[in-house]
């Protein structure tokens, strides 16, 4: 990749919108493919009342819009300014209280789960149908367009042409699946990771660019330099709960 392609891919500009200051990619094809659009806000005129409590709104009683989900509330159920990055604010902006609290769940996310993926981590990669597998840094690309895998070759998979995701576990009690699916197709729903399985490693599905059908790709957790899965495994779990954001961002 071209440095310019590169400065590109990163590049990002200041906007004003009515919900607050975002910082937003210049190029709108290389945003974030967690990221979510700014609702429209309902109309003032088709909301007399506050949307949770039905307080009616008048003179003294002000309407305000949740920049979340763009509902109409009175300031008691929509008070809280919490962090909404999916959307790019620069300044944590006023929310109801159910989207605050989604908020601040995907605000560990971005905090811990992305910083690791970002930094990557060690796997032993297996290309669709091959038997031998490549020692491989995979991470995350800076502007989280790319998972890029970097060894003897290096290969660039682009996030938002992921079709599944499995992710693969040990340490179940006997009879339970080693595997938790997160997956776009529709009427599909995500299993949730619970009990004490460890991650292992993931295969992905993904659509290459030129390709026909689906391409796989299988990471199983490498040792680091230290001789450690443990940045393997917590990249993997990043993962997984990227795997989520994504397919929330697909059904929006």
């Amino acid at each position: 990749m071209s440095s310019e392609v590169a400065a590109r891919r990163d590049a990002k500009k200041l906007v004003r919108s009515p919900s607050g200051l975002r910082m937003v990619p210049e190029h709108r094809a290389f945003g974030s493919p967690f990221g979510l659009e700014e609702p429209q806000w309902v109309p003032d005129k088709e909301c007399p009342r506050c949307m949770q409590c039905d307080t009616k709104f008048d003179f003294l009683t002000r309407k305000h819009h949740c920049r979340r989900c763009g509902k109409c509330f009175c300031d008691k159920c929509c008070s809280q300014k919490v962090a909404l990055r999916r959307m790019c604010f620069v300044d944590p902006v006023r929310q109801c209280a159910e989207c605050a609290l989604v908020s601040h769940r995907e605000a560990e996310f971005y905090d811990k789960q992305l910083k690791l993926l970002l930094s990557g981590a060690t796997f032993l990669v297996t290309f669709g149908n091959s038997e031998k597998p490549d020692t491989m840094v995979c991470r995350l690309s800076s502007n989280q367009r790319y998972l890029l895998l970097d060894g003897d070759s290096r290969h660039e998979v682009e996030v938002t042409r992921i079709a599944a995701v499995q992710m693969l576990t040990e340490g179940f009690p006997p009879g339970e699946k080693d595997m938790h699916t997160y997956t776009s197709l529709p009427g599909s729903q995500p299993v949730s990771e619970g009990g004490n399985a460890r991650a292992t490693g993931m295969t992905l599905q993904y659509t290459a660019p030129g390709a026909e059908g689906v391409t796989q790709l299988k990471l199983t957790a490498g040792e680091d330099a230290n001789g450690s899965r443990r940045q393997a495994t917590a990249w993997l779990v990043a993962m997984h709960k990227a795997a989520k954001l994504l397919y929330e961002s697909r059904d929006q």
